[in-house]
C-alpha cells in the first residue's frame, strides 16, 4: 500500500476515535447539565377538580318537600344516579393538587317520589372560604375580591354606559290548539 493511502487510513481512523471520543464527552456534559437544570426549571402540575362544588349556602337553601327539579337548580346535575337507588344523588366534589391531599366532600340528597326527604354529607366551606383556598398554595390564605360595586364606584360610569334595566316581560296570546293539515288537500 503507497505510503499516501496508508496516511489518509490512519488519519480517518484518528478523526473517527477523536469524533466517538467527543461525542461520548458530550454525553457526559450533557446530563451533567440536565440535572442541574433539573432543580431550577419545575414542570406545571395542574390541579385536578372532578364533580361538583356545593356550597355551605346550597346545603342551606335546600328544603324538605322540595322537588327533584328545585334541587338539581340548586345544586345542578349530580355526579352520580342508579338505577338500584333511584331515591338518592349524590353530589361528590374532589380536589387533587400537587404535594397536597386530595379534598373529597360529599352530599347525598334523598327522595321519597319525587319529593326531597332529606340530604346528608360532609360539612361544605361557604363559597367565600372556597374561593380563598382556590388561589391559596402551602397553607397560605387567599385574599378575596370584593365581587360588589359601591354607589360612589358606580358614579363614575355615566347612565348610558350601565346595562339597562330588563324590560318587563310581555305575555304572548296562547298557541293554537289546532293545527292546519300538513298534506294538501287533493284536487
Amino acid at each position: 500500500m503507497p505510503v499516501k493511502a496508508r496516511c489518509s487510513a490512519r488519519l480517518g481512523q484518528v478523526l473517527l476515535i477523536g469524533a466517538s471520543v467527543a461525542a461520548l464527552a458530550g454525553c457526559g456534559s450533557l446530563d451533567g447539565a440536565s440535572s442541574r437544570i433539573a432543580g431550577i426549571v419545575k414542570p406545571y402540575k395542574v390541579d385536578v377538580v372532578q364533580g361538583n362544588f356545593v356550597s355551605r349556602e346550597q346545603v342551606q337553601a335546600l328544603q324538605p318537600g322540595m322537588s327533584r327539579q328545585q334541587v338539581r337548580e340548586i345544586l345542578g346535575t349530580p355526579l352520580v344516579t342508579s338505577l338500584f337507588h333511584a331515591d338518592r344523588w349524590e353530589y361528590v366534589f374532589t380536589l387533587k393538587r400537587p404535594g397536597e391531599d386530595i379534598q373529597t366532600r360529599k352530599l347525598t340528597a334523598f327522595f321519597k317520589g319525587d319529593v326531597l326527604d332529606r340530604s346528608e354529607g360532609d360539612e361544605m366551606p361557604s363559597e367565600t372560604e372556597f374561593v380563598a383556598t382556590l388561589g391559596a398554595r402551602d397553607g397560605a390564605k387567599g385574599k378575596v375580591p370584593t365581587l360588589e360595586a359601591t354607589p360612589e364606584q358606580l358614579a363614575k360610569y355615566p347612565p348610558s354606559a350601565r346595562p339597562a334595566q330588563a324590560p318587563a316581560v310581555a305575555t304572548t296570546a296562547p298557541a293554537p290548539t289546532s293545527y292546519p293539515p300538513l298534506d294538501a288537500p287533493a284536487r
